[in-house]
């Protein structure tokens, strides 16, 4: 196989997903950032089923692609009509896109229970749409919708619909399992006995019902497509698509074959993380090769194993396709990832220093108590500062006081009013916030900002808690994990505490002083 070539389908079955809204200017970045990565094609959605996507194609038209293709979805046209006069198919030839794709039925359950028309229909319907388009000027691709599930239901049938949409003129078919449920070895199997059948690009298009969407996606270029249809992160409706930043990195460095460039693979996590931020999706952690855990070390053996010798628990180098490799601190990291760590931060630490013993032991008790550094870095770095004693006060609390006020109007106010000393001067202020933990950031920081004008910079983007110890109720303690990103830069801190608002508090404080440490400020 010379080169498989990606389809990317983010802004239209990835959008389905649930929680995921884009505006025309969304996906127009997104487009942008696919088109720099070096998708070949980018489906950018349905113009005859809604203005929003049509507006994209007009604004897109403005902005030519520099690699890909851009391409316009649509159906076969209705039972028992002209595709001449489908409203639809009119709307995908004033798209502007030169590439069209076209989904039709394949399942005989399907045209007799959803369409209900006949299987000859169908085929007519098939014949006609991409007849009509290709005689427009236009390529048109032909997905076969369910056709993994037509192909157990009715072999000949299926087979007939994809062979009908190539003698149409189709210039690529591509097969879809659309329930997500097919075992891979079933996938491998139907591949081999129709790609003999199709004189045309063949294509995979594989949904993730059943957790085998990029397994299946892989078997099938091993058994002989050349496409490959995917979203990003997987993004797509139920349980996703294929996530395709899996498959490009398997493609490339699993099975040799050619589809972005050596250079392009390494934006692979910066497009990951782009995508899902567009999105308003929390990026996974643990997503293969571009998450944050994907080259995260935990466990002393482990640590110590790959400072060795990478190989011994990492498949591939992280920094092909963008990402790092993170040495987790812990109590199950021993000493090893404390002077990793250390080092990182230009610590001078070794393994008989009695300094090492002492913050392996804070840490083992501190993590006894609760806390969770590995997912808390900044705190963990502000826990060492303090004891290398590299670290000053910025501030000291005097005192805070939180009041929740319920009114007759059943509104809910929260007041912060705080004391705390800056600089050698006291500073007494007060303000509202939607609850208690933004009142009291909101105090906070007026509190400080004349001394401070760079934390006007920094922003909270994420807000956990977490009950330890569920069977002490209303009594248990909590974990509190903020998260804050500025211009630059997104760390993590963390508090615990029997009481929400001073572990809040903690995980406040150190965002805070993490800040002014990281940008200098004397």
């Amino acid at each position: 196989m010379a080169k498989v070539k990606l389809y990317d389908t983010t802004l239209r079955d990835g959008s389905q997903g649930e929680g995921i809204s884009y505006s025309v200017m969304d996906k127009v970045r997104i487009a942008q950032e696919l088109d720099k990565l070096g998708v070949h094609f980018i489906e950018g959605g349905w113009p005859g089923s809604n203005p929003k996507d049509m507006e994209f194609f007009l604004k897109m038209s403005k902005r030519p692609l520099k690699n890909a293709e851009l391409v316009a979805f649509g159906s076969t046209r209705k039972p028992h009509t002209k595709a001449k006069d489908d409203a639809n198919l009119k709307a995908l030839v004033k798209s502007c896109a030169k590439v069209i794709t076209i989904f039709g039925k394949t399942w005989d359950m399907h045209i007799e229970d959803v369409l209900k028309t006949t299987l000859d229909e169908n085929l007519n319907m098939i014949r006609d749409t991409v007849g009509f388009l290709v005689a427009q000027g236009l390529t048109v691709f032909y997905d076969a919708e369910h056709f993994f599930d037509a192909y157990k239901s009715n072999k000949e049938y299926s087979l007939k619909c994809i062979l009908t949409a190539q003698e149409a003129g189709a210039r690529a078919i591509c097969l879809c399992d659309t329930n997500g449920g097919t075992i891979t070895s079933k996938v491998s199997k139907v591949i081999a006995e129709v790609r003999p059948r199709i004189k045309v690009p063949l294509g995979i298009h594989c949904h993730n019902d059943a957790d085998l969407a990029v397994a299946n996606s892989l078997a099938a270029l091993e058994a002989g497509c050349d496409i490959v249809q995917g979203t990003i992160n997987g993004y797509g409706e139920r349980c996703g698509n294929a996530d395709l930043i899996p498959i490009i990195a398997n493609i490339k460095l699993k099975l040799g074959i050619d589809c972005i460039s050596d250079n392009k693979l390494k934006e692979l996590t910066a497009v990951s993380h782009f995508v899902s931020e567009v999105s308003n999706m929390k990026q996974r952690n643990d997503q293969p090769y571009t998450g944050s855990s994907s080259f995260a070390h935990k466990g002393g053996v482990h640590i110590n194993a790959v400072m060795k010798n990478p190989k011994t628990y990492e498949h591939i180098d992280p920094a092909l396709v963008g990402n790092h490799r993170r040495i987790l601190v812990s109590e199950l990291a021993g000493k090893t990832g404390i002077l990793i760590r250390a080092k990182d931060l230009e610590f001078d630490l070794s393994k008989e220093d009695p300094k090492t013993k002492k913050l392996l032991q804070l840490v083992q008790k501190l993590e006894h108590e609760g806390y969770h550094f590995e997912a808390a870095e900044a705190s963990f770095e502000l826990l060492m500062k303090r004891a290398f004693r590299k670290y000053k006060k910025f501030f000291e609390l005097d005192g805070f006081r939180i009041v929740i006020e319920k009114r007759s109007d059943k509104k809910i106010t929260s007041e912060a009013i705080m004391k705390l000393k800056v600089k050698g001067v006291t500073e007494h202020t007060a303000a509202e916030g939607d609850g208690p933990i933004n009142a009291m950031d909101n105090a906070l920081r007026k509190a400080l900002r004349d001394f401070y004008p760079t934390l006007s910079k920094m922003h909270l983007s994420d807000f956990k808690v977490r009950v330890l110890d569920e069977n002490a109720g209303t009594a248990a303690k909590v974990r509190v994990l903020i998260q804050t990103q500025d211009e630059k830069d997104t760390w993590s801190t963390i508090g615990v505490s029997g009481n929400i608002i001073e572990a809040s508090w903690q995980a406040m404080v150190d965002s805070i002083e993490y800040k002014l440490l990281k940008d200098n400020i004397k």
